[in-house]
C-alpha cells in the first residue's frame, strides 16, 4: 500500500510513519522543512518538500496514494485563520478527487461537530464537511480531546502569578484530555486496517479530570500544593495572550475556543459518544509537567 502522511514527523505523524514502514508499506511524508528530509529518509520514508497551501504541490504529492493521513498544520501569524485552514482543506480535497484516493484518515478535533464558534477547531470542522461530501471515498475523522501538552503553557503563569488558569473551568464539567501517543495508536490502527467505510468519526481521549483535580496534581508535582485554578473572563484571557506576544487573530481564536470549552459546547458531543480511554493519565502528565517546570 502507498500512504501519504501530512504533518511532517511531529508528535503524531512520526509514530504513524514508523508503524507503516515497519509493516512494509511505501510511505511518503509531506514536510515544509528541508531540514526534516534526512530524518524522514532515515525512517524509511520518502520526503516531499513543499507547502500544503500550494494546490499543485499537494495534488502531485498525493499521486498514487491508496490512503492519506490529513492534518491541517498550525499557524502562528495570520490575517484570517479560518481562510488559511480552508485553503489547506480545499487543496486536500481537490487532490483526493484528482488522484481517486479511496481512504482518508483525518486528524480532526473534539468540537468539530459545531462547525462554527470554536476558534481554531472551525477549520477542522470545515474539512470534515468537505470530506463528508466526497463520493466513493471512505473517511474517518479522528476527534481527539484537549492535548495534555497544551498545559505546558501554564508554566509561565504559575511562575509569574502563582496560579493555573484560563477562560474556562469553574464548572462541574470535567476537562477531557489526550496524549499524542494515544492518538497515534488509534490512527495507526485505522491506517493499517482500512476497514472503515463511508464517513465516520471517532473520539480519542486519555483522561477526564476536574479542574480542581488538574490543579492539585500539577501543583503537587511541582512542589506547590494548593496552587488554584482561576477562571478568567474572556477579555482577561485575550489580553493575557496579547501581552505574551501572540498574534491578535490567533489570540482571538484561542479565546473563542476557551469560551466554548467553558460553555460545554465543545465537549457536548463527546459525552454522547465516549470512547474507551487511552493509557496515559493525569498522573503521568504531572511527572512530565514537573520535569519541564524544573528544567
Amino acid at each position: 500500500m502507498n500512504y501519504v502522511i501530512t504533518g511532517s514527523i511531529g508528535h503524531i505523524s512520526k509514530p504513524i510513519v514508523n508503524a507503516l514502514v515497519a509493516a512494509n508499506h511505501k510511505v511518503t511524508v509531506i514536510t515544509s522543512n528541508t531540514d526534516r528530509v534526512a530524518e524522514i529518509e532515515t525512517l524509511g520514508a520518502v520526503a516531499k518538500v513543499g507547502s500544503v497551501k500550494d494546490a499543485a504541490f499537494v495534488t502531485t504529492a498525493f499521486a498514487c496514494a491508496d490512503a492519506v493521513y490529513l492534518m491541517i498544520p498550525p499557524t502562528w501569524k495570520t490575517d484570517n485563520w479560518f481562510a488559511d485552514q480552508q485553503l489547506v482543506a480545499n487543496n486536500y480535497v481537490a487532490a483526493i478527487k484528482v488522484n481517486n484516493i479511496k481512504y482518508v484518515v483525518q486528524l480532526s478535533s473534539i468540537g468539530a461537530h459545531l462547525r462554527k464558534g470554536a476558534g481554531p477547531i472551525d477549520g477542522l470542522g470545515y474539512l470534515e464537511e468537505q470530506l463528508v461530501a466526497l463520493q466513493d471515498v471512505n473517511t474517518i475523522a479522528l476527534r481527539p480531546s484537549y492535548f495534555f501538552y497544551n498545559l505546558f503553557s501554564q508554566i509561565g503563569l504559575v511562575k509569574q502569578a502563582g496560579i493555573f488558569g484560563a477562560n474556562y473551568g469553574g464548572t462541574d464539567e470535567k476537562l477531557v484530555l489526550v496524549d499524542t501517543n494515544d492518538i497515534a495508536t488509534v490512527a495507526i490502527e485505522k491506517l493499517l486496517q482500512l476497514s472503515f467505510t463511508g464517513f465516520s468519526t471517532q473520539y480519542i481521549a486519555s483522561d477526564e479530570v476536574s479542574f480542581d483535580e488538574l490543579a492539585k496534581a500539577l501543583g503537587e508535582a511541582i512542589g506547590k500544593p494548593g496552587t488554584p485554578w482561576v477562571t478568567f473572563t474572556d477579555e482577561q484571557a485575550l489580553q493575557g495572550m496579547l501581552g505574551a506576544g501572540l498574534d491578535a487573530k490567533i489570540a482571538n481564536g484561542y479565546a473563542t475556543m476557551g469560551a466554548s470549552i467553558r460553555s460545554g459546547a465543545i465537549q457536548e458531543d463527546y459525552w454522547k459518544n465516549k470512547p474507551t480511554l487511552g493509557q496515559y493519565k493525569l498522573a503521568d502528565f504531572a511527572k512530565a509537567f514537573a520535569a519541564v517546570y524544573n528544567a
